[in-house]
């Protein structure tokens, strides 16, 4: 009943708790003037994360937890700064090398050799947009959205997170001004060397939808497949780039806020609510690890099979070489022949085991 009414269990519910009532001033309880206490850090985390999972408005609460509505509301504020200062940037952090070569392990057991999760866009509808802006967050006839880009990989761990675009932004336009390829742009992400089909590669991609561009970095399934090779890939890239929906569907089942439509005016507070919202989507996960269905790569740990791809520390930056390696990511030569070692792969794993 706990997990049901909090969306995680007690013990993680209580070490936040304790994280913010020891290291910011507004959660420790204190005397008024009166010498009476005040209110308890369980009363106000209470109230951010019922405000968070059921999104409904901070006077809810008023008489279960001895609230006003200006004070949920505040705790709401104060409860997202906290969890971003102390938590985000455990949580919401770019994979280290080993967090590399474990999703480049979980690619390759599902026939995706250098994939390292599934990339795309939410919308999120924002109620009380001002009248002044309505027709910038406004696609078509439709109600004003706010734009969250997101990787997530198969465990439902979410790695990027860019929000904050206005909705008439497709995910093209949102790509453009993403921060997603900046550690490659500048030369600080680690190196990635993988082989498919015998074809050696040194650039880690995403699957994405066929709304993407043709680059290096990105591999679309096939929309009119031709041959059993096709439909095999096709059939395989649509069901592993479910793994971002699948993150979206349980990021906003857990915390209805993102789902029902933002009644904040503040953009940058709303943008403060989905980033936190997502750092303790990660926070659950951890907590709750074998709960999930983890993808077995023990055979790569234990030595039975030789991995084919191969993380290691770029010794050097090369900030003078951005013009070069932007245009080996937005190689579409690259990325027709990597989609055809691709292709080859899955029918080898799984597409002629009936031969």
């Amino acid at each position: 009943m706990f997990r049901r009414r909090f969306r995680m269990n007690k013990t993680l519910f209580l070490r936040i708790v304790q994280s913010l009532s020891t290291e910011l001033p507004y959660f420790q309880q204190r005397r008024n003037a009166h010498g009476r206490l005040g209110l308890s850090a369980l009363q106000k985390c209470t109230a951010a994360i019922r405000m968070l999972a059921y999104g409904q408005s901070g006077d809810m609460y008023d008489e279960y937890l001895r609230l006003g509505e200006s004070t949920s509301r505040l705790c709401l504020d104060n409860f997202t700064n906290g969890i971003i200062q102390l938590f985000g940037a455990e949580y919401l952090r770019r994979p280290t090398l080993a967090d590399l070569q474990r999703l480049l392990d979980v690619g390759e057991v599902r026939g995706f050799p250098g994939m390292i999760g599934s990339i795309d866009c939410m919308h999120w509808e924002w109620k009380n947009c001002p009248t002044a802006w309505r027709g910038q967050f406004t696609r078509g006839s439709g109600k004003p959205t706010i734009v969250l880009e997101a990787m997530a990989s198969q465990n439902l761990w979410i790695w990027h997170a860019f929000f904050g675009l206005p909705g008439t932004l497709n995910d093209i336009n949102v790509l453009d001004r993403s921060p997603v390829f900046d550690d490659i742009l500048q030369g600080r992400a680690p190196k990635v060397n993988f082989k498919v089909n015998n074809h050696t590669y040194h650039m880690a991609y995403y699957l994405t939808d066929g709304i993407y561009p043709h680059w290096a970095t990105f591999i679309q399934s096939i929309s009119l497949p031709q041959g059993p090779k096709a439909v095999w890939f096709a059939e395989r890239q649509e069901a592993t780039r479910k793994d971002v929906e699948h993150a979206f569907g349980v990021l906003q089942s857990r915390f209805a806020i993102v789902k029902n439509p933002a009644l904040q005016w503040d953009k940058e507070k709303i943008g403060r609510i989905m980033r936190c919202c997502v750092i303790l989507h990660n926070m659950i996960f951890e907590n709750e690890r074998d709960g999930y269905n983890q993808i077995d790569t023990s055979e790569f740990e234990s030595g039975e099979s030789s991995r084919s791809s191969q993380v290691r520390r770029r010794e050097s930056l090369n900030v003078h070489n951005m013009s070069g390696i932007r245009t080996e990511v937005r190689n579409s030569d690259k990325h027709d022949r990597l989609k055809a070692d691709i292709i080859e792969n899955i029918w080898q794993m799984f597409g002629n085991v009936d031969d």
